[in-house]
């Protein structure tokens, strides 16, 4: 028997009833010896690297645990968060603790000697300390000031696209209506006090946006969002308790949800919208400069300025313009690119007839992806998601497509701004292998924290969405030159952000030219366009994410191949990539450097024959 390390000591120790150092214990037991000088050394830093570890699991479970208490949710068995039966506290106060929350969190991670972590936890220290500096950065600039922007609302989300299973999660549905009144007044005060300082959404991308609180303010309960989760309620709930909730569903409403988006929609209407801000640019907004280089380095997770930025984007542009001229040679068109681009606007055979046909687009493309995972993944998760319209009351302004871990949203309204060819990489992106399968994967890493099982990364999960739509070339699912230039006028729409965003917020770029800009170089519809660019102006930095993620991502793939050669396998190094979970961009390349280091080493217990 040799004493390797302090554990197997302190085993030893308990079991012999003695607490006698390692360098002396080998004259009491026969066959074994003291331990050399380099060995006792070995001892002292395996124990500093358990230590480590476990002072930094401490201190990140402890979090998770304040943070599901502090914004009312409830971890299921599955791993899967749901909201409790109340919503967060919004008030100035709760964010001022918040904030000495994150600070004093911030400050123990720091004390922590990071070079006795194991690989595994530096991972966990890394997400951990991003997410703190966020949350950090965000309350250093009040950001709760300006709760939404024009894409993305505090109001909207807040009654669920489906129905629930059991009477319990209606009843805390209930409890979250009845608790709207507060949480919206909480939101109207922090709104004001951001017009006081100049501290808005700008008024320029603000028009029609009342439109999608007016339907939560019917008083008729049977035509409020609200009350479509009661209309097919599960057979499991006796007749007698489904007509009980549905009285206390049509109470809530009545007397709590209606009113409160009543008072909301005359505030947005008759005080929000007169004071709001005519600039544009983040930068103009107090501290701006400080903030929107905040904004970047949250959304990017680089270090990166704006001007850097600015000229990659233009870099990318140019490059992309090449290939979309030779996609434009392989359609047969006699014209300029120009030319193509209106004709793939205006051509009748590209606009669905129905919404159903853009769904059966989506699903379809879905399904022939499903035909080709395993040749791309050798981890395939055991979530399903499923294909829904982005509903009727924020469509209009809403962007094209939305994925999550239980389903993707694809945008039906007005079709002919919806053109099919886009249809196939936007359902890469969103659904599979893009935005659900991340998710469902990432929800499925049972031996990660629940805070690294959900946390998510603009730069890495933007990033991944795009670079799945460049995967549908290798997979082949775009079977004409149209959908090809599908792909490519999205890949060049995530391009441009780059110049638009850096252009507006930093460059001092007016809505038209960045309207201008963007239709010139994509094939987006003219509604797409300008609902696109109100986003890029009321939700500084976040666009910026897609390109420089994917680039990133590109970029790793190649070095990787370059560096393997024969024994570089796809689906081994997706696969190290998505069970990362959600990470800054650095620490994925540390990490697939150390996939290099490990000879392109898959996942332990996947099968790759």
């Amino acid at each position: 028997m040799r004493l390797l390390n302090m554990r197997h000591y302190v085993l030893v120790s308990a079991v012999l009833g003695c607490a006698l150092l390692p360098q002396t214990i080998a004259a009491q037991e026969a066959g074994m010896r003291p331990l050399a000088d380099g060995e006792t050394v070995q001892v002292a830093a395996d124990t500093a690297r358990t230590d480590a570890d476990r002072q930094l699991r401490a201190l990140y479970e402890a979090d998770w645990q304040w943070s599901l208490a502090e914004y009312g949710n409830i971890e299921d068995a599955s791993g899967r968060i749901r909201q409790g039966g109340n919503l967060p506290a919004v008030d100035a106060g709760s964010q001022a603790r918040r904030m000495a929350h994150w600070q004093d969190m911030l400050a123990r991670l720091d004390a922590i000697d990071g070079a006795m972590l194991s690989s595994e936890e530096r991972i966990n220290a890394a997400v951990f300390r991003a997410n703190l500096q966020n949350d950090i950065g965000d309350a250093t600039f009040r950001e709760w000031e300006m709760p939404f922007d024009s894409d993305s609302s505090f109001w909207t989300g807040l009654n669920p696209r489906a129905g629930f299973g059991t009477a319990a999660e209606y009843r805390l549905y209930i409890a979250r209506m009845n608790d709207v009144p507060r949480y919206f007044d909480a939101q109207i005060a922090n709104m004001r006090a951001g017009l006081r300082r100049g501290f808005s959404v700008p008024r320029a991308t603000l028009d029609g946006r009342d439109a999608s609180i007016a339907p939560y303010a019917n008083t008729n309960a049977a035509e409020n969002p609200f009350y479509a989760a009661f209309a097919d309620m599960p057979s499991a709930i006796p007749a007698a308790e489904q007509a009980k909730l549905r009285a206390q569903a049509i109470e809530a409403i009545d007397t709590r949800v209606a009113p409160a988006y009543a008072r909301l929609l005359t505030f947005f209407r008759e005080e929000y919208l007169p004071q709001t801000r005519s600039t544009l640019a983040a930068e103009a907004m107090p501290d701006g400069t400080a903030y929107y280089a905040q904004q970047i380095r949250q959304y990017t997770t680089l270090d990166l300025t704006a001007d850097e930025i600015h000229r990659i984007g233009l870099a990318e542009v140019a490059r992309i313009s090449a290939a979309m001229e030779r996609v434009k040679s392989d359609a047969g068109f006699d014209g300029t690119l120009a030319e193509f681009i209106i004709f793939l606007r205006t051509d009748p055979q590209f606009v669905a007839r129905t919404p159903d046909e853009l769904m059966g687009v989506s699903a379809y493309t879905a399904k022939r992806v499903d035909g080709k995972l395993g040749e791309y993944f050798g981890f395939l998760p055991r979530f399903r998601f499923t294909i829904r319209p982005v509903p009727d009351e924020i469509a209009p302004f809403y962007t094209a497509g939305r994925g999550g871990l239980e389903s993707c949203l694809m945008n039906t309204h007005d079709l002919p701004s919806r053109p099919l060819y886009n249809i196939p990489a936007l359902t890469l992106h969103e659904c599979a292998p893009g935005h659900s399968f991340q998710a469902a994967i990432a929800l499925e890493q049972g031996e990660k924290p629940a805070f690294r099982r959900n946390t998510y990364f603009s730069g890495y999960g933007e990033g991944w969405g795009l670079y799945t739509e460049y995967l549908g070339e290798e997979m082949g699912i775009y079977r004409t030159p149209y959908e090809k230039f599908g792909r490519l006028s999205y890949e060049m729409w995530r391009a441009a952000r780059l110049v638009i965003d850096t252009g507006i917020h930093h460059q001092g770029w007016t809505r038209q030219q960045a309207i201008d800009y963007l239709a010139r170089h994509t094939a987006l519809s003219t509604h797409e366009v300008g609902t696109e660019v109100d986003r890029y102006i009321s939700w500084p930095g976040q666009a910026l994410a897609y390109k420089l993620g994917e680039m990133t991502i590109r970029r790793l793939r190649a070095k990787a191949e370059s560096a393997l050669g024969a024994r570089f396998d796809k689906r081994k190094f997706h696969d190290v990539v998505l069970a990362l979970g959600g990470v800054p961009l650095p620490t994925l390349e540390q990490r697939i450097d150390r996939f290099i280091a490990e000879g392109g080493k898959g996942l332990d217990g996947v099968s790759y024959n």
